[in-house]
C-alpha cells in the first residue's frame, strides 16, 4: 500500500510541476514558450526511462524499491535546487551565444528533475509486472489529483511557493519508498528534507500575502524587475502594478489633435509580464478624465448616447470608465479573472474611484462569450479594446494561443445580443504597412455577418484608424444593421491576393495571431513587417521543436526495433514497439486536441488544461485498473486474456469516434451555460474516452512484459519519445489543419496499434 501511495505523491508533484511550469513560462518567457513544459517533462522522464535500461546494472531487481526512494528524492532536491537557480537566468529571445547558453540552461534546469521522476516512474510501472494495472492507476490518480492542486495552491501561495510545494511531496513520496525499501537512513533524510520543503512552502505562502515573498521572479521576458506595488498569482495569470511612468494620459489610439491638459495619474497592471492594462486615478469628475473621448477605441460612444456597454475584458476599468465620460445609460465589464476585479475595486478602489460602487456599474467575473450568451439583454454597444495585448504585438506571445472571442462562431453570438442599430466594435494594433490583424478582423466580421443571411456586408462595417504612420490602432464597427453603402471590392481583392492566413479564424481553429503557415518558417522579409516578425518566431520555434521531437521519436524506435532484432530472444518484440509507439502518439493526439477544444468551450486555457488532464488522468487510472495482467503461467487463460485486450482496445477505438462526432455538437449546444454546467459536459464527453485510454499501457506491458522483460523499459521510452512527439505534433496540425485534424491522427494512431497488438498477441500465441 505504501508503494502505491508513494508512487501518487511522485506522479502528483511531477504533474503539478508541469502545470506550473506552463504557468511560470508564461510570465518569464512567452505563451508558445509555456506549451513546452509539456514537452520538457516527457522528454525528460523518457531519459530517465531509458536509463533505466542503459544502466541495467545500476538499476539492479534486487535494488528496485531502494531506486524507487532515492529516485524520489532526488527528483524532490533537483526540483528544489533547480528553481530558484531557474529564475535567476535571464530568458532571452537573441540570437547570441550568451543567450543561447542562457535559455539552454533553463531548458536543462526544469528537464533534470523530470529525469529522475521518469526513473521513478518507469520501474514503478515495469518492475512489478502483476501489479502494473494499480501501480498505472496510482500513477493516474495522482496526476489528475495535481490538476485540482495546482489550482489551490497557485490561489493560497504563488507560482515559485507552488513549486517548492510540489518537491515537498515528492520528498514524500521518497519518506514512504524508504520505509518500504527498509532504509532508516533514507526514510531519516527524506523527512527532513519533506519537511524543511513544506516549511518553505508555507512561509513563502505567508510572506507573498505581504507582499514581500522569499522567492520572486528576477527576470521576465528578458527584463529584470523592479519590486511592483502588488503582485498576486491565480491559476489564470500573474497580475502585477507598478506607477506608470509619466503623467501623460496612456491612451490606445489618442487623436492627434488631443492637447494634454493636466496630468493624469495611473497605475498599469501587467498580465503575466507582457499584456497589460491601465488603471486610471478617479475622483468623480469625468472631466478630469476628458481625454478618453479622444481614443479611437471610444468611437462608437458618439454614435450610441444613452446606450447600454458590455465591455469585454474590463481590465483595469478603462472600458467601464469611457462610458461613464459619455454619460451611458448602463455598462456592464465582464472580466475572466478574479484577481484583476479585486485590484480594481478593492485594493486600488480608493485609486480608481471604487467604479463598481456606481449605480450604472456591474462589474461581472465570467468568460465573456459564455455570459453573453447566457444573457437575455441586448445591448447598444459590445466592445473589446486591444483585448491579449500589449506582449502578442512584438514577439508573438499569443501566436499559438486558443482565442475564444476571435472566432467567427463568437462574433455570431456577439452581434444575436445587440439591440437594433447596436454595434459590436473591437480595437487592435494597425500596422500601416501591412495590417494584418486587421485584415482578420474584417474577414471575421465578413463570415459572421454572412452567417446571418447579410449579403451587403459592406454596409455593415465601418472600419477607422489613428492617424499615424507606423504602428497606430485601427478600430472596427460591425452592426447587423446597414451603417452606409462603403464600397470593400478593394479589400475583397486585396484578402485574394494575400499569402497570409486571414482567413476568419473558427473554434476549430481558434489562433487568431497566427496568420502564417508553417512553411512560412523560412520565408524571408517577414521579421520586418510589423507583428508578422513574432509570428514566424513563433512559427520557427514550432518548427525546430517539432524537428527534435521527431529526431528524438526516431532515434528511440530506432534503438529499440535494432535491440529487437539483434536479439533472438527478443526478436517477437518489434510490433509491441510500434503498439507502444502507436499508443503514446494516440493519447497526447487526443488530449492536446481534446484541451484546445475545451479551452474554447470553457474560455480560459487553465479550464481547457486543468479540467482535461483532471477527467482523462483520473477516469484513465479507473480504466487502467480495469485490466488485469496476462503474464500467468496458464497460456489459455493469458491467450483469452489477451483476446479480451483487442476487444479493449476495438472499444477504445469505437469510443473515439463516437464522442469525436458528439463533441462538437455537444459543445455548441450547451455553449451559453453557465461554468459549473459547461465543466460537467467537459467531464461527461472525456471520462468515457479516458476510461478506454487508460488500458492500453498496462495491457502492453502486461502482455509483452513478462515475455520481453528486458524491453520494457524501452517500452516505456518509446511511449515517452512518442509522446513528446506528439504534444508537438497537435498544435502543428491544429495550426495547419485545425483542432478535428489532430484529434482524428490520434484516433487513427491507436487504430495502428491495434493492429501492433493483434500481431503482437499472434507471435505470443505461438511462442507459448
Amino acid at each position: 500500500m505504501k508503494t502505491y501511495a508513494a508512487l501518487f505523491l511522485v506522479t502528483l508533484a511531477t504533474l503539478l510541476d508541469e502545470i506550473l511550469l506552463t504557468r511560470i513560462f508564461s510570465v518569464v518567457t512567452w505563451y508558445h514558450f509555456a506549451f513546452l513544459a509539456i514537452s520538457i517533462a516527457l522528454f525528460g522522464m523518457t531519459i530517465g526511462a531509458i536509463a533505466v535500461y542503459v544502466f541495467r546494472d545500476l538499476f539492479r531487481e534486487e535494488r528496485t524499491r531502494f531506486h524507487l526512494a532515492l529516485s524520489a528524492l532526488l527528483f524532490a532536491v533537483t526540483l528544489a535546487v533547480g528553481f530558484p537557480i531557474q529564475i535567476r537566468i535571464t530568458f532571452s529571445t537573441d540570437p547570441t551565444a550568451a543567450a543561447l547558453l542562457a535559455d539552454a540552461a533553463i531548458l536543462l534546469l526544469s528537464a533534470a528533475p523530470f529525469v529522475f521522476s521518469g526513473v521513478c516512474v518507469c520501474l514503478a510501472l515495469t518492475r512489478f509486472p502483476r501489479r502494473t494495472g494499480r501501480m498505472y492507476a496510482a500513477d493516474l490518480a495522482g496526476a489528475s489529483a495535481a490538476c485540482v492542486a495546482a489550482i489551490y495552491l497557485l490561489k493560497t501561495i504563488d507560482g515559485p511557493g507552488a513549486v517548492v510545494a510540489a518537491a515537498a511531496a515528492a520528498a514524500g513520496g521518497a519518506v514512504l519508498f524508504a520505509l518500504e525499501a527498509g532504509r532508516p537512513r533514507l526514510v531519516g533524510a527524506a523527512a527532513g528534507i519533506a519537511a524543511a520543503l513544506a516549511g518553505l512552502a508555507v512561509t513563502q505562502a505567508l510572506m507573498a500575502r505581504q507582499q514581500a515573498p522569499l522567492l520572486r521572479l528576477k527576470s521576465v521576458k528578458g527584463n529584470v524587475e523592479e519590486r511592483p506595488l502588488y503582485e498576486r498569482w491565480n491559476s489564470f495569470s500573474r497580475i502585477r502594478v507598478r506607477p506608470a511612468p509619466t503623467g501623460k494620459p496612456l491612451g490606445w489610439g489618442m487623436s492627434t489633435v488631443y492637447r494634454v491638459e493636466r496630468p493624469v495619474r495611473q497605475l498599469i497592471l501587467d498580465i503575466d509580464g507582457g499584456a497589460s492594462t491601465v488603471m486610471t486615478e478617479f475622483r468623480g469628475d469625468t472631466g478630469e478624465v476628458e481625454y478618453l473621448r479622444h481614443d479611437v477605441t471610444s468611437l462608437a460612444h458618439y454614435l450610441k448616447p444613452g446606450a447600454r456597454v458590455l465591455a469585454i475584458g474590463a481590465g483595469g476599468g478603462r472600458d467601464v470608465l469611457t462610458a461613464l465620460v459619455f454619460g451611458q445609460r448602463s455598462v456592464v465589464g465582464v472580466e475572466i479573472n478574479e484577481e484583476i476585479i479585486r485590484a480594481v475595486t478593492e485594493r486600488f478602489g480608493d485609486f480608481t474611484g471604487h467604479l463598481e460602487r456606481d449605480p450604472r456599474v456591474l462589474f461581472v467575473n465570467d468568460e465573456a462569450r459564455s455570459y453573453i450568451a447566457r444573457q437575455r439583454e441586448r445591448y447598444d454597444i459590445i466592445q473589446a479594446s486591444l483585448i491579449d495585448t500589449s506582449a502578442a504585438t512584438a514577439a508573438g506571445a499569443f501566436v499559438l494561443t486558443e482565442n475564444s472571442i476571435y472566432t467567427a462562431d463568437a462574433w455570431k453570438v456577439f452581434l444575436d445580443h445587440l439591440e437594433p442599430g447596436g454595434i459590436l466594435t473591437f480595437s487592435w494594433f494597425y500596422f500601416t504597412d501591412l495590417p494584418a490583424e486587421m485584415y482578420r478582423l474584417t474577414s471575421l466580421a465578413r463570415a459572421a455577418l454572412l452567417e446571418r443571411g447579410i449579403r451587403d456586408v459592406r454596409a455593415h462595417v465601418v472600419l477607422v484608424r489613428q492617424k499615424t504612420t507606423g504602428k497606430s490602432v485601427g478600430t472596427i464597427l460591425v452592426s447587423p444593421d446597414p451603417f452606409s453603402a462603403d464600397d470593400l471590392t478593394a479589400l475583397e481583392s486585396v484578402v485574394r491576393a494575400q499569402t497570409l492566413r486571414i482567413d476568419p479564424p473558427t473554434d476549430d481553429a481558434p489562433f487568431f495571431f497566427n496568420m502564417l503557415r508553417l512553411r512560412d518558417a523560412v520565408r524571408p522579409g517577414l521579421m520586418a513587417q510589423g507583428s508578422l516578425g513574432g509570428n514566424q518566431k513563433a512559427v520557427v520555434m514550432l518548427c525546430a521543436l517539432l524537428a527534435g521531437s521527431v529526431a528524438l521519436t526516431l532515434v528511440c524506435l530506432a534503438a529499440a526495433l535494432g535491440l529487437a532484432a539483434r536479439d533472438p530472444v527478443l526478436r517477437g518484440a518489434s510490433p509491441w514497439v510500434l503498439y507502444f509507439a502507436g499508443i503514446g502518439l494516440g493519447f497526447m493526439l487526443v488530449e492536446i486536441s481534446q484541451m484546445q477544444r475545451l479551452i474554447i468551450f470553457l474560455g480560459h486555457p487553465v479550464y481547457g488544461l486543468s479540467v482535461v488532464l483532471f477527467a482523462l488522468l483520473l477516469s484513465s487510472g479507473a480504466g487502467s485498473l480495469s485490466t488485469r495482467a496476462p503474464g500467468d503461467d496458464d497460456t489459455g487463460l493469458a491467450g483469452r486474456r489477451r483476446r479480451g485486450g483487442a476487444a479493449r482496445l476495438i472499444g477504445l477505438v469505437a469510443a473515439l469516434m463516437l464522442f469525436g462526432g458528439l463533441t462538437p455538437r455537444l459543445i455548441q449546444g450547451f455553449s451559453a451555460s453557465p461554468t459549473p454546467a459547461r465543466v460537467l459536459v467537459a467531464v461527461a464527453l472525456l471520462f468515457p474516452i479516458g476510461f478506454f485510454m487508460g488500458m492500453p499501457f498496462p495491457l502492453g506491458m502486461g502482455a509483452a512484459g513478462t515475455r520481453y522483460a528486458r524491453m520494457t523499459p524501452w517500452f516505456w521510452g518509446v511511449n515517452g519519445a512518442t509522446s513528446v512527439c506528439a504534444s508537438v505534433l497537435a498544435t502543428a496540425m491544429a495550426l495547419s489543419w485545425g483542432i478535428a485534424a489532430a484529434f482524428w491522427t490520434g484516433v487513427g494512431c491507436y487504430a495502428l496499434a491495434l493492429g501492433a497488438y493483434a500481431l503482437g498477441a499472434r507471435r505470443l500465441a505461438r511462442e507459448s
